[in-house]
């Protein structure tokens, strides 16, 4: 296998870590070309739901859903990009009355494709844009199968020390890194 590199964004998480640097219209070609480490590309997978919508939507809950699919249809058409779609399931009401929601199918597409990618040798290196601890053991797999790991996170939203330990390299996410993924 020659050198072969995958990216693999949590749109969940890297939206929350953006957060920290304000209002942010990212250019996703440019996180591409500035992660890919000179290696040449596979294909960048983005995992993200679409915002909630009611069964008698809101005009609120119209327009977030039609800019979030409008968005998604743009990425998917990047080249060499891929998006994968999860589903919001409710979860109930918190303590102040807001409705709950949790991602479902994002955290085992991207464990899944790192996996597939890693045992069928199409990869040497990885990026992850991630945080949760669910992905180790995708992780561990893909190390097996002779994959670099390189972790990518954001001060505001730390990810997991398990797996922090688990990748081969990490890299904060910088203001001058959001500053060259601008759009």
């Amino acid at each position: 296998m020659g050198k072969r590199i995958a990216l693999f964004i949590d749109g969940g998480y890297l939206d929350s870590a953006l957060i920290k640097f304000g209002k942010v219209r990212i250019d996703y070609s440019r996180i591409v070309e500035a992660l890919t480490e000179n290696l040449p590309l596979l294909r960048a997978y983005y995992y993200h739901c679409l915002p909630y919508q009611s069964s008698t939507p809101t005009e609120t809950e119209r327009q977030e859903f039609s800019a979030a699919e409008k968005f998604q249809r743009r990425l998917n058409r990047l080249d060499s990009f891929t998006v994968r779609r999860g589903r919001l399931a409710f979860r109930g009401i918190d303590d102040k009355g807001k409705s709950v929601f949790e991602q479902e199918r994002v955290d085992v597409a991207l464990a899944t494709d790192l996996v597939m990618h890693s045992t069928k040798r199409l990869i040497s290196h990885a990026v992850m844009i991630t945080g949760d601890s669910d992905f180790i053991p995708a992780v561990e797999i893909a190390q097996s199968e002779g994959v670099h790991i390189t972790l990518y996170y954001a001060q505001n939203s730390l990810p997991h020390d398990e797996l922090l330990d688990a990748v081969d390299a990490r890299k904060l996410i910088t203001q001058d890194m959001v500053n060259e993924w601008k759009r």
